[in-house]
């Protein structure tokens, strides 16, 4: 269609996920009318269209389409896992431990943010993993499961996309090479384009600054407030009327005789094997020079999440018989595990299969490449560009649930419009790309990794949404500040230097909140 018709699709999924709080029936609403568009309203073709959209999520060019029953595949393993190991009491072990260490609630958020910056090797296996590691301290510590699912997806992202040694940074690398070949650049290597444009990503440095000042300020707002309040005032880490739906694994018996190590082996085995894999994985793959990041940008992460998955299965399997050998658990007790933690995994693993089929049918509509043309033909002062495309990219994003996606789509048009304009704006124009693309993917109901983040932190997942949005509303406002200046003075650092100056005001403003609140308690009192 390639329409402003396509924006309506997905527009009316999102803002059906925001007000009715069911995902799965908006997502479905959504999918029906994008097949009805496509196919102009005929109703058999618009029914074959929706097969051959959910069709597409198992079977791609007449085989199994590994990267998605993959990933689904491992989002179970993982419930399992995390399940097996509650049972043998790690995860409690393992906050008894923390406990004696992290003594605050700030500083269990401070934990879960530095372990999500930590695993930055690819942004599933964060999403996923992150949230499980940290739920048992945070959730001691009253910290919502909310507020984690929070911290993780707003490490997660952002850390990826601009680590060159990740999943993410191989793709953005391939794709700025072909990019800066095409607009005849030959003054920046694809690397090295990489390397000079993470600075110039301010929605990453506003987004993991906007996480600490959460943290260590305790200022909380829109309906995160309601979350956190909830936690702190009752221990209810998630609400009460949707708990059973996304915590099973909390009615499970747990062994007496639980060890931090059966916790710590578990993961450590998950994500040791997993970067094995994708080494191997990719060494096989690549091709031209055999560097790191070539032969992790060649890897199929999601092949690799499946086998690491495998593997922990195992080790966690052999831990779970020393258990059983002691009388503490029985033989039946596995059962029990594989079954309710597959079950925990069910939501998220049906909101993905939905979230790709309607990801498959916005992109027959033709929804990115419409908006990137609005902006490839507006005639717009070069200084406003960089943040008039990271605005842009973060609507694509959000409307698209890829943040990949975008990449694809606006990274070339920004290396073109910055060679019709002004070719010194091409990193400028890169970076807002890459950080409205990010953005964007923080917002959408639809993003698999907002997805993963909410399964992974066993949260509801339109309260992680909702949640979420207005801290990363901010977070990308104070990033647009710094596209202002960018496109001004055309100098990174003073763009940079805005954004840190803008968090520092806020973080002043949450002191200065913090303490008319504190004091107008203390005189209640």
């Amino acid at each position: 269609m390639n329409s402003a018709w396509s924006l309506i699709p997905p527009i009316l999924a999102i803002v059906m996920v925001l007000l009715t709080k069911r995902v799965l029936l908006s997502l479905g609403v959504g999918i029906i009318a994008s097949a009805f568009f496509i196919k102009s309203f005929h109703v058999v073709a618009s029914l074959g269209m929706i097969w051959e959209a959910f069709k597409g999520v198992f079977v791609e060019d007449g085989g199994v389409n590994t990267w998605n029953v993959c990933l689904l595949l491992f989002v179970l393993l993982l419930g399992i896992l995390t399940a097996l190991v509650s049972m043998m009491g790690g995860t409690k072990a393992f906050g008894d431990w923390m406990i004696k260490r992290v003594k605050t609630r700030a500083g269990a958020q401070m934990m879960t943010a530095v372990l999500g910056i930590i695993i930055f090797i690819d942004d599933y296996f964060n999403s996923l993993t992150v949230g499980q590691v940290a739920k048992p301290v945070t959730d001691k510590h009253r910290v919502s499961r909310a507020k984690l699912a929070y911290i993780v997806d707003s490490t997660s992202a952002p850390v990826c996309v601009v680590a060159p040694v990740s999943s993410w940074g191989a793709y953005i690398i391939g794709i700025l090479g072909t990019v800066l070949a095409a607009q005849s650049v030959t003054g920046h290597t694809a690397l090295g384009a990489f390397l000079q444009v993470i600075p110039m990503n301010y929605y990453v440095w506003s987004a993991l600054g906007m996480v600490f000042i959460i943290a260590l300020s305790r200022m909380e707002f829109g309906p995160m407030k309601v979350h956190e309040t909830r936690a702190i005032r009752t221990g209810e880490v998630l609400d009460p009327d949707k708990k059973e739906r996304v915590d099973t694994t909390s009615h499970l018996p747990v062994s007496s005789m639980g060890k931090v190590r059966d916790l710590i082996i578990p993961i450590a085995t998950l994500f040791i094997a997993t970067v094995i894999f994708m080494y191997v994985n990719g060494r096989g793959a690549v091709e031209g020079e055999e560097t790191f990041i070539n032969i992790f940008g060649a890897a199929d992460a999601s092949e690799s999440l499946l086998y690491g998955g495998l593997i922990g299965i195992a080790v966690t399997l052999i831990l779970f018989f020393r258990h059983i050998a002691k009388g503490k658990l029985t033989a039946e007790h596995i059962g029990i595990g594989i079954y309710e933690g597959a079950k925990s995994m069910i939501p998220g693993f049906m909101i993905l299969i939905f979230a790709w089929a309607i990801v498959f049918l916005i992109d027959e509509l033709g929804t990115g490449e419409y908006l990137a043309g609005v902006v490839n033909n507006a005639h717009i002062s070069p200084a406003f560009l960089p943040v008039i495309m990271f605005v842009i990219a973060g609507f694509i994003a959000f409307a698209t649930g890829t943040s990949w996606g975008a990449f694809g789509i606006l990274l070339p048009i920004a290396g073109h419009i910055a060679a019709a304009t002004d070719i010194e704006l091409i990193l400028p124009m890169f970076a807002a790309v890459l950080a409205g693309s990010v953005f964007g993917d923080h917002c959408s109901p639809i993003s698999d990794t907002t997805i993963l983040s909410s399964t992974g932190s066993s949260c509801h997942h339109i309260d992680h949404v909702t949640t979420q949005i207005p801290y990363a509303l901010l977070s990308a406002g104070i990033a647009g500040i710094g596209y202002i200046v960018l496109g001004i003075t055309g100098n990174t650092w003073i763009g940079l230097l805005a954004v840190f100056v803008c968090l520092g005001l806020f973080l002043a403003l949450t002191r200065s909140t913090k303490n008319s609140r504190d004091a107008g308690e203390t005189v209640a009192q």
